[in-house]
């Protein structure tokens, strides 16, 4: 397995896909790939119809597969509010890669069984396939799907993120072979001899101690450890340093556990979601997520700083594991909402993401969603850097 990455800012888009296919084919020893992924700036938005051709001009690109970007990564370099064009390509022997692609208007009935989702999926389950998804935040039921793909795939990874780059439906792409859509779902199920990796950076640092849900409605977190959930936030606020406290009232998010079976979670272990609004008289936060009684959850803070660290804390224990010296190639969906805006400087998560783990070739975009796994299921994310990381496979 080879993966390899380039990326041209050449403000013609004619120029900028010769010369990172050019570089494709110097890094890659030939003039054809198994899978071709590309990310393009919104700059060529008048030419989106042409990459497709432009790309098979110069390449036997395989599987050609990608979307607009409001922000284009490529060769480990991130490029933000300017004219960019990502290629990253990979000869995968032993690697079945199927495309699919749904509208996602009409999913299957959500109490349905495993079967009819993979029915309509198209892909066998006994293929123990992985996915990467792209699609157009603008008519994408992302919760709904992601749920459905879970429940009828649960030991496949999934990683992906929401095209960017248009104010509006209509105004994104997504390329999936020869066809072009402006609308739904593409992605393609990798299966054989291939293993996907996730690292999920939300972007925050836990604050207080974990407690449990003791009293809630839907989204409405009533009671924590027994008392009201606004009692507890004034007992907490008042144990931060003068700089946590300013951060507690713009920057403040609830962590949900999503693994019941760890005693003793740890930083991004939780799921992290927006608080929506106070109930002052029942002293209770209404949350961006669905809860239940019983459940563990955390208070967390976000800020370039805590940003940073997040990231250090999942790649650290992603190295620890030993599989980044087999790793070939990698994407990276980062939020719209990092990069440049959060960091004040270019290059921040791919820079890390090197530093850390070495020169993996590492191509992506910055979405409008990002998709990725916490604990055992798989959600839609804002603020965060949702890596796949890809490999042979270790299954014997």
């Amino acid at each position: 397995m080879k993966w390899v990455s380039a990326l041209s800012k050449q403000t013609d888009i004619d120029a900028a896909v010769q010369e990172a296919t050019e570089e494709i084919i110097r890094k890659l020893g030939k003039d054809q790939a198994d899978l071709t992924v590309v990310f393009v700036a919104p700059q060529y938005k008048d030419f989106y119809d042409k990459i497709s051709d432009l790309v098979n001009r110069y390449l036997k690109p395989g599987v050609l597969f990608g979307c607009s970007g409001g922000g284009i990564i490529g060769n480990g370099e991130e490029v933000e509010q300017q004219a960019a064009f990502s290629i990253t390509c990979a000869t995968m022997p032993g690697v079945k890669i199927q495309p699919i692609y749904s509208e996602t208007e009409q999913l299957p009935d959500q109490d349905t069984s495993p079967s009819v989702w993979r029915d309509w999926l198209g892909v066998k389950i006994e293929d123990q396939p992985h996915f990467i998804f792209l699609a157009d935040p603008f008519s994408f039921r992302g919760d709904e799907f992601l749920a459905g793909v879970d429940f009828a795939y649960p030991n496949s990874k999934k990683v992906g993120g929401l095209a960017s780059g248009a104010q509006g439906p209509g105004g994104n792409v997504l390329y999936l072979g020869d066809k072009i859509f402006s609308k739904g779902l593409i992605g393609i199920a990798l299966s054989g001899d291939i293993e996907v990796d996730t690292i999920v950076a939300q972007g925050c640092r836990p604050i207080g101690q974990p407690m449990k849900i003791t009293a809630c409605q839907d989204t409405l977190l009533k009671e924590l450890d027994g008392k009201p959930t606004l009692e507890i936030l004034q007992d907490l606020n008042e144990t931060l340093s003068d700089d946590d406290k300013k951060l507690l009232q713009t920057s403040l998010f609830l962590g949900i556990e999503m693994d019941a079976m760890k005693d003793d979670p740890k930083q991004g272990d939780f799921l992290i979601r927006n608080l929506m609004g106070v109930d002052r008289e029942s002293q209770s936060l209404s949350i961006g997520a669905l809860m239940r009684t019983g459940q563990l959850v955390q208070f967390h803070l976000r800020d370039k700083k805590m940003s940073s660290e997040d990231l250090d804390v999942m790649l650290t224990r992603y190295l620890s594991k030993g599989h980044a010296e087999n790793a070939s190639g990698a994407l990276l969906f980062s939020c719209l909402g990092r990069g440049k805006y959060l960091y004040g400087e270019a290059n921040h998560d791919t820079n890390m993401f090197r530093d850390k783990l070495g020169k993996i070739p590492l191509g992506g975009f910055f979405c409008n969603g990002e998709i990725g796994p916490v604990g055992n299921a798989t959600f839609l994310h804002g603020y965060t850097s949702s890596f796949g990381i890809f490999r042979k496979s270790d299954r014997t």
